[in-house]
């Protein structure tokens, strides 16, 4: 039999600063999201990061927490159930971090019968923090608990034609009736990830590397990715270049990361007569800490302290019905041609 596995990032059980702590240790001690030496890796976050960072993520989780939960655990929730009643095949929900694991929702499966998985990590572009750790902790997990089921991975969708249609409907549907400019943000990467994720070594992280067509380095290149997203949305909702920018959020650490930078650059938007804005985050298919804290209460009081007047955020895919169709056609045909 036939199974999925959805897998988002992950959350902490609770917004207290004790289970902030315990969902940040597991996250940051991942080594393909501080890509550095275990020793070195536990120094940065037991030292650098954990004295402090709980009690400020547990505030801003406190701002946007559900009665139901987290937002991102709700609502992946939600579209499991969604997809289980148009689809035959028993499906799960983990998430990277924390609960569900990836080792409940596998053993989950198991226990229905599921003896071949198709695993979907819900992330439009490839990253080394993102889809590949995905992939590589369920590998592990398989290898270790459960060696006869089989698995299959659904790969980045950014370019898919009719994923990108979904995205610029729900994207139109809610754009305000007038705006100076919609701002792409995008969750930021150090720089030196795409380094490690590129099989040619010979990316430039520059718009001359990212906008030729067909490198061997594209199918995983975030950067890539994100622009291509942005462009052919600009193309699908009709509008000219001078009503877009790209931006990259969420940065940590010294070392330099994706630019432009998300909040630098609503900082100086209203000094160029920009003050009407509609800000998508489409790196991501749920709402999360970074979409409505970070951008949808932080960096829109940034803008309007800056001078701006309107900012309009758009809410990420969610439960939205065209969404949760392409998903079961993507599941199906894959399933079927496997």
């Amino acid at each position: 039999m036939k199974g999925i596995l959805l897998v988002n990032l992950g959350s902490p059980k609770t917004p207290s600063e004790q289970d902030v702590r315990v969902y940040l240790r597991e996250f940051l001690m991942d080594k393909r999201v501080i890509d550095a030496p275990w020793l070195i890796r536990k120094f940065i976050v037991e030292c650098m990061i954990l004295p402090k960072r709980p009690k400020e993520s547990a505030h801003a989780y406190q701002n946007i927490w559900w009665k139901e939960g987290s937002p991102l655990v709700v609502i992946s929730k939600r579209i499991t159930q969604l997809l289980q009643k148009k689809l035959k095949y028993p499906i799960a929900l983990a998430m990277r971090y924390q609960e569900p694991s990836i080792q409940n929702g596998l053993l989950e499966l198991k226990n229905q019968g599921v003896s071949e998985v198709l695993v979907i990590p819900l992330y439009p572009q490839y990253a080394m923090s993102t889809t590949e750790t995905v992939v590589e902790k369920t590998k592990e997990i398989q290898k270790k608990y459960y060696p006869d089921i089989s698995m299959s991975f659904l790969p980045p969708f950014y370019n898919d034609e009719e994923y990108l249609e979904v995205l610029s409907n729900s994207i139109k549907k809610q754009l305000p009736e007038s705006y100076d400019l919609i701002l792409f943000s995008y969750h930021g990467l150090p720089e030196r990830h795409i380094y490690k994720t590129d099989p040619t070594k010979q990316c430039r992280i520059d718009d001359t590397c990212c906008f030729e067509k067909g490198l061997a380095s594209h199918p995983y290149c975030y950067r890539h990715q994100c622009y291509y997203v942005t462009e052919k949305v600009r193309q699908k909702l009709g509008l000219d270049t001078s009503k877009i920018r790209q931006t990259f959020q969420s940065r940590l650490g010294r070392d330099p990361w994706l630019k432009p930078y998300t909040d630098k650059t609503l900082e100086s938007l209203p000094s160029e007569g920009v003050s009407k804005i509609a800000v998508v985050a489409p790196a991501f298919v749920s709402d999360c800490l970074e979409t409505l804290e970070e951008l949808a209460i932080t960096d829109k009081k940034l803008f309007m302290d800056c001078g701006g007047k309107e900012f309009h955020y758009i809410k990420c895919l969610n439960e939205d019905e065209n969404w949760i169709n392409w998903l079961q056609e993507k599941i199906n045909s894959f399933l079927y041609q496997s």
